[in-house]
């Protein structure tokens, strides 16, 4: 069984994470949201935390063992502040860690270390389609082996950072698998397009991109000629996507709490009325079953357990439709001030909704 009791070292990372999300990230979230930018300086805090150096062991520069519990706790830390500068202050994760988790000795050693030395840099993934039926286990994406080399052609958005990326891991369909290839962000036939504009997540740049016949080493596929298995990929996007939305979830349920605590509506509390406090029940316990299912699916990672792919696809599918219906919620406690900028609450709703179509865009 594991233990619901943070270690000495989990305790210091919630520790930091909670410092810096409330500190800085909560503070700077809504100027980053209307300016649509991410301030440097509040990136380069967040990487400092050292949350992905932590997960990389010392035979590639980092200072730690790779856990999946521990990133799904600075995960929702963090996310609890703001999910654009989390998003962003995570983004290299979406380059290192698969490497890390499939790709060949070789690669990890040639690959990771130059991500995680010093400052943050753009390192990313590129993986979502434009198509309505988008499905990362079939995507429109191609790769073609020829000779020693290998082309890749297609159409990618919401790649994070993609206009100054110095490397991508780009998911393409190769002979009918998902796979996973480096490239330099300056190959040829690689061209980034317009920011992609969103609901949500304004201060997260997010770029479209086009691959004509982009041309790499038939040596850079992750894990060389021999490819690799997807599953671990995938699980490791949905539990931090679930720990996200938890972390996002719990910030709209705490400021709802004090609202309705706080607020009177003719001589009575707003907490006090029996609808707005059966709501809030209903919040708090999704919240809290989610939290326990992302963590779960984590624990099971880290333990290599045969079902821990279920489990972390049920942790993203139930805390897909808990963010959207707490932070809906908020927005109705609220009343007429949840509409309105000068409170939180209408972000958390916008960023909120968009978990159902963030896939690959996060990663522990």
């Amino acid at each position: 069984m594991y233990s619901f009791t943070p270690t000495e070292e989990q305790q210091m990372l919630l520790d930091a994470v909670k410092r810096y999300a409330e500190g800085d990230i909560r503070p700077a979230s809504r100027e980053a949201e209307e300016k649509s930018d991410i301030p440097p300086a509040l990136l380069e805090k967040g990487w400092e935390l050292g949350i992905l150096q932590a997960s990389i062991p010392e035979a590639y520069d980092g200072f730690g063992d790779y856990s999946v519990l521990n990133g799904v706790l600075a995960a929702e830390g963090l996310a609890y502040g703001d999910l654009a500068v989390t998003m962003g202050v995570m983004t290299p994760n979406l380059f290192v860690l698969p490497i890390l988790l499939a790709g060949s000795e070789e690669q990890k050693k040639e690959f990771i270390p130059p991500v995680i030395e010093m400052e943050w840099k753009p390192y990313t993934a590129a993986l979502i389609e434009p198509s309505f039926d988008f499905d990362p286990l079939d995507l429109k994406t191609t790769a073609e082996r020829k000779g020693d080399s290998i082309l890749i052609s297609g159409e990618k958005i919401y790649v994070p950072f993609a206009k100054e990326a110095e490397s991508l891991l780009i998911y393409a369909n190769l002979e009918g698998k998902t796979q996973a290839f480096i490239v330099a962000g300056d190959t040829e036939g690689l061209t980034i397009g317009e920011r992609d504009k969103t609901l949500g997540i304004h201060a997260y740049p997010l770029y479209s991109l086009t691959l004509d016949k982009v041309k790499i080493p038939v040596s850079q596929p992750l894990n060389g000629a021999a490819g690799h298995p997807m599953d671990i990929i995938m699980a490791s996007w949905q539990v931090a996507l679930s720990a996200m939305a938890v972390g996002v979830a719990q910030a709209a349920f705490d400021y709802a709490v004090e609202y309705a605590k706080d607020r009177e509506v003719f001589g009575v509390k707003v907490a006090q009325k029996q609808s707005i406090a059966f709501m809030l029940a209903e919040m708090g316990t999704d919240i809290e079953a989610c939290r326990l299912l992302a963590w779960e699916a984590a624990w099971m990672l880290d333990e290599g357990k045969e079902s821990s792919s279920k489990h972390a696809f049920l942790a993203y599918h139930g805390a897909v439709d808990m963010v959207m219906m707490v932070t809906d919620r908020a927005v109705q406690i609220l009343g007429g001030h949840g509409y309105i900028r000068e409170h939180p609450v209408e972000l958390w709703m916008r960023n909120g909704r968009g978990f159902a179509t963030f896939t690959g865009l996060a990663m522990v």
